[in-house]
């Protein structure tokens, strides 16, 4: 694909659709190289459908802010194709944390593996066979993560990033590991909370991406230093979000059930703040309820009473407002481009926003 300077180059919905239309280019290419293995189409079809599905892209557009936070001139092509790259990644690693937490939707559609069951839903073993087909739609996924790379207009320069993306793949399978290990054991360990929040969120969704950017404008040390001082309380705040949105969100719209994360029994700051808080009796509850894959309504309307009763709701909410003025205070004296300083301060507010 040739790409045109264009007169916003980091304008998030031209980055957005850049890179939409450089993974449609490359699924096009991946049909068309393997036209006798008609299986080929359906995989691909299901990574077209999480496309079209929406999503901010926060890791393209932070991948081309780190290029623009050293560079203020329009990225070269290379920079759309890694943040590309970067996209695929995280389908690979949605599709599989899906069925990791046996989630049903994703962005209000049915998750991949719920798709491949429904596909072959005449057969009997139709939901078993459909988780395995989504693993290996998701192990497709991040081999293709790499494979888009391949022959791209600057490959040489792609040398500096690789240890960068293979970091940025073993941290979140770490933490991705560090959440199932903790799932369904409910206890008011916080060290671990934030541990599965820095692996699995904070570098994966903020750090690495911007460092990747801006390592292909040739940032130096300071200048990498001064992104991580942004991305990782930002990162954490992130999530902190999501934890909340996950139990008190609205299904309408955030796209998934607000039953997943509390019968998964998630491991994370705001259960463990309120074990620490509450007293034996909301403990005991607490324990009963997290982690039963059958919990109906009421009781996930006992477990967030509980969390608002005993301050953890109102304690995490503290938390994503401390964070993320951590991260915009870092901005002030970051030695970074202007416009990437501001481009930055207005995401470091919409992806903490306390909606969906």
């Amino acid at each position: 694909m040739t790409l045109n300077a264009p007169t916003v180059p980091f304008d998030p919905a031209y980055i957005r659709s850049t890179v939409e239309r450089l993974l449609h280019e490359f699924l096009d290419q991946q049909e068309l190289a393997a036209s006798d293995i008609g299986e080929v189409a359906l995989f691909t079809g299901l990574l077209r459908d999480m496309i079209a599905a929406g999503g901010k892209r926060v890791r393209p557009v932070l991948c081309v802010t780190g290029w623009q936070a050293v560079r203020d001139v329009p990225p070269p092509p290379v920079v759309y194709r890694v943040a590309a790259s970067i996209e695929l990644f995280h389908a690979f690693a949605l599709i599989h944390d899906d069925i990791m937490d046996n989630s049903g939707t994703r962005r209000g559609r049915p998750t991949a593996h719920r798709a491949l069951a429904a596909h072959h839903k005449p057969r009997p073993d139709a939901d078993v066979l459909g988780v395995n087909a989504a693993i290996l739609l998701g192990d497709l996924a991040l081999g293709w993560s790499y494979e888009v790379l391949h022959g791209s207009e600057a490959a040489e320069s792609l040398t500096a990033i690789w240890p960068v993306l293979n970091a940025m793949r073993t941290e979140t399978l770490t933490g991705q590991y560090l959440d199932l290990t903790a799932a369904g054991n409910a206890t008011a360990d916080l060290e671990t909370a934030w541990r599965i929040i820095r692996y699995k969120t904070a570098k994966y969704t903020i750090e690495r991406p911007l460092h990747i950017g801006a390592i292909l404008a040739g940032a130096t040390r300071e200048q990498l230093g001064a992104l991580s001082a942004y991305a990782l309380p930002l990162g954490e705040a992130f999530q902190l979000r999501d934890d909340l949105l996950g139990v008190y969100g609205d299904p309408g719209s955030t796209g998934k059930s607000s039953l997943d994360d509390l019968r998964e029994g998630k491991h994370t700051v705001l259960i463990a703040t309120a074990l620490h808080r509450a007293p034996p009796s909301d403990r005991r509850v607490l324990r009963q309820l997290l982690g039963d894959p059958e919990l109906d309504h009421e009781g996930a309307e006992q477990i967030r009473h509980i969390l608002t009763a005993r301050g953890a709701r109102a304690a995490v909410e503290g938390l994503l407002t401390d964070r993320c003025e951590q991260a915009l205070a870092s901005l002030s004296t970051a030695p970074l481009q202007p416009a990437a300083t501001a481009r930055l301060h207005h995401l470091a507010l919409s992806l903490t926003r306390r909606d969906a």
